[in-house]
């Protein structure tokens, strides 16, 4: 049980790492955030491919990720054109916030695991403490919407295939490797077209640097790791720990104010992190389904 938790503390771990990234990024104005999240994944997955490179050698068919790695490329493309059509605050919310659903459902249908009536309950006070969190501005365009959503099954489809491969006792590091491997080779073109000029500048190059190798290369090898023993759809709820640091460090760092209404969102997001983290007993039918259940 200890192992569990500590598995689901990664994934918190990489939700966090991932919350820096919006601050990150404000160290370099000026600079297309397509750009941003281009050079981000190419350089995080070619960390992560160069560090496990013998592991994922040994994966019994790394072609199988292929799709899951033109996602994770196909995401970031669907978050950023969600966010200038509909608004920051709406853009994130449906994305972040569908994605647990999506992987929830997606995990169901493949697996037929049903999740737990306290996942359900957890994830849907966490996804209403998000959006009160991050706030409503923005304007509800339905193209932008449904950008997002794309973005949000396009997440939960990398996450649970990832998961299905390393539950078939596949290296997790492996697994993270080749698949943001593949998707900085999908993303290199996006870069290049976009430009590169400010990557030759110092403050552009460290924050790329660090987005790419703390934010992706780290945080998904934790995330990797998390996945080992912690369910997918509960991996998914906790890493909507990453609005909450986001947040946070925008009133330590950046000097931003915390409404009430927002600090009431936080509180509602972090208790159900809460609940998702903490060991649940769970007796039913036996078998796999009840293994997978127990740890969540």
């Amino acid at each position: 049980m200890s192992d569990n938790f500590g598995m689901k503390l990664a994934v918190v771990g990489a939700a966090v790492l991932w919350g820096t990234a919006g601050t990150a990024g404000l160290l370099v104005a000026g600079v297309d955030p397509i750009s941003l999240a281009a050079a981000r994944l190419v350089i995080g997955g070619l960390v992560l491919a160069v560090a496990v490179g013998p592991a994922v050698r040994s994966l019994p068919r790394p072609a199988l990720l292929l799709p899951a790695a033109v996602a994770v490329a196909a995401y970031q493309l669907c978050f950023f054109a969600a966010v200038s059509r509909t608004g920051v605050a709406v853009g994130t919310v449906v994305a972040i916030g569908s994605g647990p659903v999506f992987t929830g459902l997606l995990s169901w249908a493949l697996d037929r695991v049903p999740p737990t009536r306290r996942w359900a309950g957890a994830t849907a006070v966490a996804i209403a403490g998000c959006a009160v969190l991050t706030g409503g501005g923005g304007e509800a365009r339905l193209d932008g919407i449904l950008l997002a959503l794309l973005g949000g099954l396009l997440y939960a489809f990398y996450a649970v295939t990832a998961a299905r491969v390393i539950g078939t006792g596949a290296s997790s590091d492996a697994v993270m490797g080749a698949m943001f491997g593949g998707a900085a080779v999908v993303m290199l073109p996006v870069l290049l077209w976009t430009g590169t000029a400010w990557l030759a500048e110092p403050r552009g190059l460290l924050t790329a640097l660090y987005l790419g190798c703390a934010t992706t290369a780290l945080a998904y090898i934790l995330y990797g790791r998390g996945l080992r023993t912690t369910p997918v759809a509960t991996a998914a709820t906790l890493a909507l720990a990453e609005p909450a640091v986001a947040a946070l460090l925008g009133v330590v760092v950046l000097g931003e104010r915390l409404t009430l209404i927002s600090a009431a969102g936080l509180v509602l997001l972090g208790a159900s992190l809460v609940v998702v983290a903490l060991p649940e007993r769970w007796s039913s039918r036996p078998g796999r389904a009840a293994a997978i259940e127990s740890s969540a």
